[in-house]
C-alpha cells in the first residue's frame, strides 16, 4: 500500500483549454515537507510526451513527503518550461532531465534555451551520456554560460529515451530530493 495519494482533476486556461492534472501528495497533510509544490513536464508531445510518463517520479517525491503536481500540455514539450522559471515568481528552482540542447533542439527550442540559461535561480540538468539529442559536450558548452546556480549529472550509458521509462524513476527521484533541499 502506497502512503500517497492522487488527486485527478480538471483546470481550464485563460483560452478555455481544459489540462487533466494530477496532484500527487502524502496521505498525511502533516507529512508534507517543505511547503514546496514540485510541477513536473513532460517530454515534447509530438515525440511521445505525456504526463503517465512523469507518474513514477511524482508518486516517488509524494512518498519522500512532497507534493508533485503533473499535466497534459497541449502540443508543447519540456524546453518551454525553461521560460516559464523567470515568469513565476513563486519558482525557486529548475530541474531538467534530459533537455535537448542539441543543434537541431536549438533551432526549436533556442528562445527557451537562452531564458533557463540567463535564470538566477538553481538549475539541476540531468542526462544520459547516450543522449540521442544532446551530447555531453553540448550540454558543457551550453551551460557555460548559464547564470547562478548549475549543477550536472550525467547518467553513463543512458539515452534520451530511457530516462523516461519507469526504470529510472526513482534514481531520478534520489537525484531530485537532494537539490529541492538545498533550496
Amino acid at each position: 500500500m502506497s502512503n500517497y495519494t492522487v488527486e485527478s482533476t480538471k483546470v481550464e486556461t485563460s483560452d478555455g483549454a481544459k489540462l487533466h492534472t494530477r496532484l500527487f501528495k502524502p496521505i498525511e497533510e502533516g507529512d508534507v515537507k517543505d511547503n514546496l509544490v514540485i510541477v513536473l513536464v513532460h517530454p515534447f508531445s509530438i515525440l511521445g510526451g505525456c504526463q503517465a510518463l512523469l507518474k513514477g517520479i511524482a508518486a516517488g517525491l509524494a512518498e519522500k513527503g512532497y507534493k508533485a503536481v503533473t499535466f497534459d500540455m497541449r502540443g508543447a514539450g519540456a524546453p518551454i518550461a525553461g521560460s516559464a522559471v523567470d515568469e513565476i515568481r513563486e519558482a525557486v528552482g529548475y530541474v531538467s532531465i534530459g533537455y535537448p540542447f542539441g543543434m537541431f533542439a536549438s533551432i526549436l527550442f533556442g528562445r527557451h534555451h537562452k531564458a533557463v540559461l540567463n535564470s538566477p535561480k538553481p538549475k539541476l540538468f540531468v542526462m544520459g551520456t547516450r543522449d540521442g539529442f544532446t551530447s555531453v559536450k553540448q550540454l558543457q558548452n551550453k551551460l557555460s554560460s548559464a547564470v547562478g546556480r548549475v549543477e550536472t549529472h550525467l547518467i553513463e550509458g543512458a539515452s534520451h529515451f530511457q530516462m523516461e521509462g519507469p526504470e529510472f524513476d526513482n534514481q531520478m527521484v534520489n537525484l531530485i530530493l537532494p537539490f529541492i533541499s538545498s533550496l
